[in-house]
């Protein structure tokens, strides 16, 4: 099944901060990852989060988490942040169950 992948304004604007190298290995990724098999969780590379009702996932590209949800055929990426900065964004953004 072929996901819809869809970012938010935030999403957005945190992708044109990464540098031009971030941004290609983050979209290569998002392509990889994301576009075929969004909901499938590995080891290292895609997580369900637990406790959160949004974001639902974390997708891992090196030193860069995207955090996105899955409803029916779309993926909305919420946010493209550095690996130090993502316990601080769950805390402010992420909805507890």
């Amino acid at each position: 099944m072929k996901f819809e992948i869809v970012l938010a304004p935030q999403a957005v604007e945190d992708l044109r901060r990464l540098t031009a190298f971030q941004r290609a290995e983050v979209r290569d990724a998002i392509e990889t990852h994301l576009r075929h098999s969004a909901a499938k969780t590995s080891r290292s590379r895609i997580k369900q989060l637990r406790g959160l009702a949004r974001p639902e996932f974390r997708l891992r590209v090196g030193d860069i988490r995207v955090f996105y949800d899955v409803s029916n055929k779309v993926v909305e990426i919420l946010a493209i942040i550095a690996k130090s900065e993502a316990n601080k964004w769950l805390a402010q953004f992420g909805n507890p169950k």
